[in-house]
């Protein structure tokens, strides 16, 4: 490099470092990162970046800017009064998160004035110190949350007291005898805090509810429910309502329906399912083509709107499956009974019924309520049985219905559906909820058929009142909707992919960008990169949401989108029916706003009973590792965090932690960027996706966590004695972070 561009360089970067201060200067508030400054600077090439994201290092490292996250800053001038959610933690982490800028401040026991986790308060922040996080201190608690905890309780002489499950109390909550409600030692309990003196350690409580022995499998799924807000039990009030209600499939029911009960019907569901919500049809028209029904159980002929059934299953907003049950969103009469579309029954249905040729093309289609007969209830097992060999009872609907969802698949994905692989895990358990075996759960043909034909439905649904007519506004409705990949995320995987030689898009139209994406995942397949690229893509996308505000589906590559087929376990289905049934009877839109309410807690309960059910597969799979402390394990990194490595063993996908106390050969960093931790001494390096051999060495049911030993040329195994003898970890980081995503996938 010449001298001349020495100086152009240098004067390049000090024209960008005063542009830099002076948009530090005119945004006293909000925060901001490289990328958001560059933009706004109109700096675009990766130099100019690279000089504003040292640049903006630099400053937080002299204290002139803070850092209020890896890569987040703000101006340091701040009002010493701020509001926001309070956040507990059971290590004593805790913090406040300020409504203004959403930065998390630290909050000493001592300042808290007790307040609980979610409560909202009011702090006062003390001056920042150079080279010290801020700190806050509670001044008032505007709004308290209502919220319980679970724990074991302890009943002694005097007193009692439970020990909580909670990972946002550090204390136990003493309980007067009094308040008891007849707990005994060892029981399962739900506790409301009563009253906790600001000179106390411990609050003071009252029990809610006794669930059952500590430890039995009752009692702790129904305390999994409970620690998420989920009801375990349904209210015997709404159960007699639905006992009274009649199928009520009349001569003049009928008679307001498309009558299809003489065209061949089926189910295909799991073996253990009771509530069929969908069913096929087909039948070959006389021009040839063919004639496909989906139809969907029709819910809401029997549910009113605003009826004691209706409003506990909007409360509820979804069925929650757990490992050993269902806790259905229905009374049981309706969801295994008159709503289910069981075989030999008629059965009122809300249809799309499409007429496609031979090569996949839907023609037209309509729209209505209909009245069925299924003639057959096939398990996945059976109709794959059926497609592979081409043998059994419908062998040619099913056969032609496969044939057909193949195109329907293709297509799809041609047109930028992504294409992830999903394997469930699944336990058998006995009678007492113990599990004796590890099995998965694979996506085949059969399942595939079903996917596609409930994907086309409600797609087709959607688009009828969502697509614009006459440049007519479109009516209030409830959509699917999934959000475009986090660009930081999506870039970040496009960097790692081409250290492997693969190219990844990050620009272009989304189906463009999805196009790369299923390239790179088939072209991985089998190779030692496909666990690390694979499980990073999956991190990249978004949480699919209700909203009535329509911004298509990402993941799927869809325009409109929208769930109708799965009313017996969705309100938001519900919620699709009546407005079609309004809307095709030529009735008026229904209110946005009440209706964005009702989408965003639909959203909010499909969320919690997400985590509800990975709980309960929590809770089993250390349960059925528990009884197999010692053994060895081949396993793959499945996460990787300041606090050590996650590893899911091959043979059962069960995860637990590779604590980094337990890596004692070198000082460990954690590099976020790469997903790795790396060894200061010798470099070593262990990554996201690398395989490796583990011991089990804990197994803590309470706290459901699983504890692995690395096992290598340095690290032979412990006998199990040795592994029993080990003094139990305090709790661990990743607990105290509720809600911490790792390998989440999108719900479709």
């Amino acid at each position: 490099m010449t001298m001349a561009k020495t100086k152009d360089t240098r004067k390049q970067a000090a024209r960008i470092r005063a542009s830099v201060d002076a948009y530090i200067a005119g945004t006293p508030t909000g925060s901001y990162n490289y990328k958001q400054v560059s933009a706004a600077l109109g700096l675009t090439s990766p130099g100019e970046q690279r000089t504003v994201a040292l640049y903006l290092a630099e400053l937080a490292f002299d204290g002139l800017i803070i850092e209020t996250a890896p890569g987040k800053y703000k101006s340091p001038q701040r009002s010493t009064k701020a509001t926001g959610v309070f956040v507990r933690r059971s290590n004593g982490k805790n913090s406040v998160i300020t409504d203004d800028d959403n930065e998390e401040i630290f909050v000493a026991e001592r300042n808290s004035m007790h307040a609980l986790n979610g409560d909202r308060v009011e702090v006062t922040i003390a001056a920042r110190v150079k080279g010290r996080e801020p700190e806050a201190e509670v001044t008032d608690i505007i709004e308290k949350k209502d919220q319980t905890f679970i724990g074991t309780l302890k009943v002694e002489r005097h007193y009692a007291y439970l020990q909580t499950d909670s990972k946002f109390l550090a204390t136990d909550i003493f309980i007067p005898r009094a308040r008891l409600k007849g707990g005994r030692t060892g029981d399962k309990a739900i506790v409301r805090i009563t009253q906790w003196d600001d000179d106390a350690k411990n609050p003071v409580g009252e029990i809610i509810d006794i669930l059952g022995t500590a430890g039995d499998n009752n009692a702790e799924m129904h305390a999994i429910l409970a620690e998420y807000g989920l009801p375990y039990r349904y209210p015997e009030a709404v159960e007699k309502a639905a006992d009274k209600i009649d199928a009520g499939i009349t001569d003049e029911e009928v008679a307001k329906r498309e009558d299809m009960r003489g065209v061949p019907t089926f189910t295909i569901d799991p073996k253990d399912a009771k509530d069929f919500d969908d069913a096929l049809s087909i039948r070959t028209l006389p021009n040839g083509n063919y004639e496909v029904g989906v139809h969907i159980a029709d819910v809401t002929h029997y549910v009113k709107p605003d009826t004691i059934i209706d409003r506990e299953a909007r409360e509820r907003a979804t069925s929650v499956y757990l490992v050993d049950r269902t806790v259905p969103m229905l009374p049981e009469h309706l969801c295994n009974g008159i709503c289910s579309l069981r075989p030999d029954e008629d059965k009122l249905a809300f249809s799309v019924i499409f007429e496609m040729n031979r090569r996949g093309e839907v023609l037209n289609h309509r729209i209505g309520r209909t009245v069925i007969r299924s003639n057959r209830r096939f398990t996945y097992e059976e109709a794959q049985n059926v497609i592979e060999t081409k043998k059994g009872d419908y062998r040619d609907e099913i056969l032609t219905l496969d044939a057909l969802a193949k195109i329907l698949r293709k297509e799809r994905y041609d047109n930028g559906s992504v294409d992830f692989d999903r394997l469930e895990v699944r336990f058998d358990i006995d009678e007492n909820g113990r599990p004796l075996n590890v099995y998965f759960k694979e996506s085949k043909d059969a399942n595939k058929l079903i996917e596609e034909f409930m994907l086309l439905a409600n797609r087709t649904v959607a688009a009828a009142i969502g697509m614009p007519v006459n440049k007519k506004k479109p009516k209030a409705f409830v959509y699917r909707v999934h959000d475009v990949p986090d660009p930081e995320r999506l870039n970040d995987l496009a960097n790692l992919s081409r250290a492997f030689g693969y190219r990844l898009k990050t620009k272009g139209t989304p189906s463009d960008i999805n196009r790369s994406l299923n390239k790179m995942l088939q072209d991985i397949k089998g190779k030692g990169e496909e666990n690390l690229l694979s499980t990073l893509a999956v991190r990249t996308m978004a949480k699919a949401v209700y909203s009535s505000t329509n911004i298509g589906h990402y993941g799927l590559g869809f325009e409109y989108y929208t769930h109708f087929t799965s009313p017996i376990r969705r309100y938001p289905d519900m919620m699709v029916h009546r407005l079609l049934e309004r809307y095709l009877a030529g009735g008026r839109s229904v209110n946005l706003v009440k209706l964005e309410e009702e989408c965003k807690h639909s959203s909010d309960m499909e969320q919690l009973a997400s985590n509800a059910e990975r709980a309960s597969i929590k809770y089993k799979q250390v349960e059925y590792m528990g009884e197999r402390l010692g053994e060895i394990y081949d396993g793959i990194i499945s996460g990787v965090t300041e606090w050590g490595l996650y590893v899911e063993l091959e043979e059962n996908k069960c995860e637990g932690l590779v604590p980094m106390r337990d890596l004692a050969d070198d000082y460990y960093d954690f590099d976020p960027k790469q997903y790795c931790l790396i060894g200061r001494r010798h470099n070593h390096r262990y990554r996201l996706g690398d395989k490796i051999r583990v011991q089990v060495a804990r197994a803590d049911l309470q706290k459901k966590q699983l504890d692995f030993a690395l096992i290598d040329e340095k690290n032979p195994p412990r006998s199990v004695e040795a592994l029993k003898s080990q003094k139990q970890p305090a709790r661990r980081p990743e607990e105290e972070k509720k809600g911490k995503k790792r390998n989440k996938k999108a719900r479709r």
